[in-house]
This record gives C-alpha cells, structure tokens and sequence, in this order.
C-alpha cells in the first residue's frame, strides 16, 4: 500500500516508477479524474478498489474546496426529485450507502426528520401531491400532518403554519468529512492526488489523453470530468458545448448553539422551480443554518454575502422561527450550486472517446455521491476498459466533529494516554491540540488553515478564530516547514 499526495508548484525532474508523479517520463495513468470534490473524491474511492494506475486532479490547494465545503449538509431521501431521473435514483440509492458508510467511517449524521411546512392554503393544497411524489421516489415513510400535530412537533414556529408533510428520514450530516473520508481511502489504495493541478488544454491521440495543467503533463487512458462549477469548460476543452454551467449562489447564516433547542427538525419550506427554498436547519456541529437563497450570477468565484440577500434570509427566518433571530449569528457563508437548466444530472459516457462527463451535480451531490460513484464504473466498463477484479478496501475511521458523538475532549482514558487531547486550542468549538496535530500528520493533510478549520472545527465556533486563530495558524505553519 502506498500513499502518493503531490502538492509542489513545482515539477520535478528524475526517473519515479510509472504513475508516481510528474518527472521526466510524463506519467501515464489508466483513468484520471478532474475534480477532488465530494464526487470526484467519491469515483476516486471506487477505482481504488481496482487494480488501475488512477489519478486525481484539483486546481485547489486541498479537496472539497467547491461546492462540496459550502452547502447545507443534508443527507436527502429523494422524496422531491423528479421521478424517473437518474438524480432520482442515484439520491435514493446514495443515501443508503452512505448512511451505511458513515456508520462505519466516524462520519456523524443525525436523522432528525424534516417537515415540509404550509404557510397558506394553496401550498396546504399541494402537500398531497408531494406525498404522492414521494411514493412515486419509492419513499414510503411520509406522512402528512394537520397545523395542531406540527405545533406539538415544533412549538417554536411562527403563526399561520396550517400544516406540514413529515419526512421522517432526512438526516443532517458532515459535508467535510465525507469526501475527506473517500479521499483518505483513495489515496491509501494508491490513487495519486495531484493538488495545485488546473487542467488548461487536452489532446487526444494515440489512445491516450495529454493534459497539460499548472503542474506540467501527464497522460491518461480514460478521463472522468468530474470539475463541478468547471464541468462545462472541461467539457470545452474536449470539443464538446452540450451544456453550461450558470452558478447558483445560496447566501446562509449560521446561528450560536444556543439557538440549536430552538428547532427540532429540518423545516422546508414548499419548494418552488428555483428549488427548495429557504430552510431552517440544525447541523451535526450543534449551529443552525438559515438559507439557502437562490441567485443565477456569471461568476463562478462570487462566493461574498450580499446585505439584500442576508436582509431576506432575516426576513424569511422571522417567519418561519421568530426566536433564531434573537440569536446570535456567528457565521455567514456563500456556495455556488452547479445549474445547467436541466432538472437531473448530466452524466455521460463518451465510449469512442474514453470519457465521461459527471456535471450538473447540484445541492443533492453529497447525498448521492455513492451511487454516482458506482454509476461512473458501469459506464467505464461499458466503455471497454478492463476494470478487473475489485477488492475491499481498508477501513478508515475518521476524526468525529459531530456534537452529538463523544469528543476527545470528553475521554478521560485518551487524554490519560496522550494529555494532547486534553489541552484544548480552540475553546468555542473544544478542539484539542492532539486533533490539530492528527489532522496535519493525516494521508490527506489540509492545505491552508481554512483547510484545518474544516477538519478539526478549529476557528469555526462563536468568536471565529480571534482567540485561537493565531495559535492554529503557527501549528499549521510548523508543520509545513
């Protein structure tokens, strides 16, 4: 088992055995991905358990940087989605595999159900027909509820609620976790992950694909573009225009732990063809959310908050739970979904030309990003490349960062056998010095003490790092030198 991470800007020159890195030889892999988000990060998982060269690509300096880090960290069940598309089934089976994965992995999720509420009579009116969607989806668990059953459930609401449809199985998980997972398990296995790495150009000739990056050239058989935000322009590069990725911003608020009791489920409001809507929502690291909103804009870097769209999430939030807005917001944050104005995903496979596209990954691309996983080997052994045989990858166990799930702050016996763990850092969110150390030395390190806030919550509660934030920055720095 080897572990292969390359992060230089620089490329080196010398002999290194086939697939190690960018040298002299340029590297020729079997299958490449573009793109280390939570999918790309997912299809990297699963070539591992083959007996292929694979690489890995991001022009990021860490995975997850995209959409993936920013969203709102809900484990769906794909009771909305349009019945009979792929999106449909691949939410639907995702959710199994991960919710089974994260039980295995350290991944917290907790099933807090979520409530479709009904604020006036012609969205009460169209709560049957989401029932009857749901079963169409094959979710069988939703029920609908009458204004004095929701009242009892969530006695925080605002007035005028008149009724709600209750989806018992809508789950709030860890978003970082989950691709650092996959990635972990990838990269252990063998795969090459390749950071700092934009693909500028691709060549295809003599049954291989040339890409020249920011890091130098490699080669590969099959190419999987899994580029999120950048899907449509890697697509581009291939010679092919079938769709265009317009970047859908959702501007949230994240509300003070003290806010969590005030909620009790995942409330969402009727959605709308914009999509979901503006939600209320307890996380797994004890905050509530508020968001998202809904902007089609051009720029694919625009991730800043806007005074008018916070001004209406406020306004919403005082509707749907007048008592969060007493509470203190700790965070404001901004992620880019990837519309292309399709309602399901844009998965295809190219056989003649050993590539597969897997774009138009929106909200649900966390929750389903097993099953996309698993789709993407179908199409690649369709498309004649010889898979061989699979094998079981190694266990990983992941840090756990959900409040719900003991903390190593919390273990006497680990702190009895390594004080490291009992000496916290970061006191808003309990972070110790020992899992600040642990995720530096960890096969996927951060690459940025952003990257560090997100796999430890170290900055990330009330005062957002100005007590902490030196500290965490000097550890990071040492660690790198």
């Amino acid at each position: 088992m080897r572990t292969t991470i390359t992060t230089s800007g620089t490329l080196t020159t010398g002999e290194r055995p086939p697939g190690t890195g960018f040298g002299t030889g340029v590297p020729v892999y079997d299958v490449t991905v573009i793109g280390a988000g939570v999918v790309g990060t997912a299809i990297a998982r699963e070539l591992a358990r083959h007996p292929l060269r694979t690489a890995l690509l991001d022009a990021s300096d860490d995975i997850a940087t995209g959409t993936s880090k920013a969203n709102t960290a809900i484990l769906h069940t794909g009771f909305d989605a349009v019945p009979g598309t792929l999106e449909a089934r691949l939410v639907r089976e995702g959710q199994h595999r991960l919710r089974a994965y994260a039980a295995e992995s350290g991944i917290p999720v907790e099933r807090v159900g979520a409530l479709l509420v009904a604020w006036d009579d012609e969205q009460l009116a169209a709560l049957p027909a989401l029932l009857a969607k749901a079963e169409r989806n094959e979710y069988h668990e939703a029920r609908l509820l009458d204004g004095e059953e929701l009242r009892t459930r969530e006695p925080r609401l605002g007035p005028g609620a008149l009724g709600a449809l209750e989806i018992p199985d809508e789950s709030i998980i860890c978003p970082w976790t989950t691709p650092l997972a996959y990635a972990t398990q990838a990269v252990r296995a063998g795969v090459h992950l390749h950071l700092n790495c934009r693909v500028s150009a691709i060549d295809d000739g003599d049954g291989l694909h040339t890409l020249t990056t920011s890091r130098g050239t490699l080669r590969t058989r099959h190419l999987i573009n899994a580029a999120g935000l950048h899907a449509d322009e890697v697509d581009r590069l291939l010679g092919h225009t079938e769709f265009t990725v317009t970047p859908r911003r959702g501007q949230l608020l994240v509300f003070d732990k003290l806010a969590r009791d005030l909620v009790r489920h995942i409330l969402l409001p009727v959605p709308t063809a914009a999509g979901k809507g503006v939600l209320v929502a307890p996380t797994v690291f004890g905050n509530v959310l508020l968001g998202p909103t809904a902007e089609d804009i051009d720029d694919k870097t625009a991730t800043g908050s806007t005074a008018d769209a916070l001004a209406l999430l406020r306004e919403k939030g005082r509707r749907i739970l007048p008592d969060l807005l007493d509470e203190e917001v700790t965070a404001v944050y901004a992620g880019l979904r990837a519309a292309t104005g399709q309602e399901d995903y844009r998965i295809r496979c190219r056989p003649d030309e050993r590539h597969i596209t897997v774009g138009g990954i929106r909200s649900t691309g966390l929750t389903a990003s097993m099953a996309i996983a698993a789709h993407v080997m179908e199409l690649l052994g369709e498309s004649g490349l010889d898979l061989g045989e699979p094998a079981e990858l190694p266990p990983v166990t992941l840090p756990n960062l959900g409040e719900s799930f003991p903390r190593p702050y919390q273990d006497a016996t680990l702190i009895a056998r390594d004080p490291a763990y009992g000496t916290l850092v970061c006191h808003c969110e309990r972070v110790s010095a020992g899992e600040i150390r642990d995720a530096l030395k960890s096969t996927v390190p951060p690459g940025s003490p952003d990257g560090l806030r997100r796999r430890t919550r170290a900055g990330n509660g009330r005062c957002q790092g100005f007590y902490c934030g030196a500290t965490v920055r000097a550890l990071f720095e040492e660690a790198r030198s």
